[in-house]
């Protein structure tokens, strides 16, 4: 007869594996590289002036939608004056390049302030902060940079087209244009920083019109033509030597006739 274990069932231990968790994927906030926030941020910001305008803005806000401490937007702008600066010098710049880019390939000034236009409706974010002065840091070099970058595609096109005698379109070598502006006096220099100032004018009222709903629903169907008809008044100024070469070719055709 086969002896009787002594072992406890009680006490008997097995060995098996721990029993495992299953297996779950945590979602932690977006992690940026250096200079990615900062694009982040701006991005942000334009998105909400387009939607809600400035007020809505807030530097809490944004950290909280792109998933950083509160600290964060304040390391890289200082403060919602720094912020906006940012979105008014990128809009700047981006509105230069866009002018720049289809002067050089239309050569039409007509067609500059046209874009001018379009910038603003499309980029409602940007351009609802670049002319609030009570908005930005005013003193910022790189605002004075990109401002006067963004003027100078208004304002050297016209002084091109001064120089050529042509009422909308660019003729002659890039130095010889220059050559020419070179010349002038200060009296000349006065009428094409005037007439700079009027073609500005007329393309950001425009284009604020359109934004704020002022205008009527046929002209805000087509805003690039109705901005073609209307630049289409504005007339590039000319040297007092092309005035009357104009009057004089004018008088000579009355007196042929």
């Amino acid at each position: 007869m086969a002896p009787m274990s002594t072992r406890d069932p009680a006490r008997t231990t097995t060995t098996s594996s721990p029993a495992r968790s299953p297996t779950t994927t945590t979602l932690s906030p977006p992690r940026y590289h250096h200079g990615d926030l900062r694009r982040a941020l701006i991005q942000a910001a334009v998105t909400t002036v387009a939607t809600s305008g400035p007020a809505a803005v807030s530097l809490r806000g944004l950290a909280a939608q792109a998933g950083v401490s509160h600290a964060a937007p304040v390391h890289h702008f200082g403060d919602k004056a720094g912020l906006f600066t940012a979105v008014a010098i990128e809009g700047f710049d981006e509105l230069a390049d866009e002018l720049g880019a289809v002067w050089d390939e239309t050569a039409d000034f007509l067609e500059v302030g046209v874009r001018y236009v379009h910038f603003a409706l499309s980029r409602p974010g940007h351009f609802a902060v670049m002319f609030r002065a009570d908005l930005l840091n005013a003193g910022d070099p790189e605002l004075a940079r990109a401002k006067e970058r963004a003027f100078s595609m208004l304002h050297d096109p016209l002084v091109a087209l001064a120089s050529t005698g042509q009422p909308g379109r660019k003729s002659g070598s890039a130095s010889g244009r220059a050559q020419g502006a070179g010349a002038w006096g200060d009296q000349e220099r006065q009428r094409h920083h005037a007439a700079s100032l009027a073609s500005w004018s007329i393309v950001h009222g425009l284009a604020t019109l359109v934004l704020s709903g002022n205008l009527p629903e046929v002209d805000r169907s087509d805003p690039d033509a109705l901005a073609r008809r209307v630049i289409a008044h504005c007339r590039p100024p000319i040297s007092p030597d092309q005035a009357g070469n104009m009057a004089r070719g004018l008088l000579r055709a009355k007196v042929l006739d």
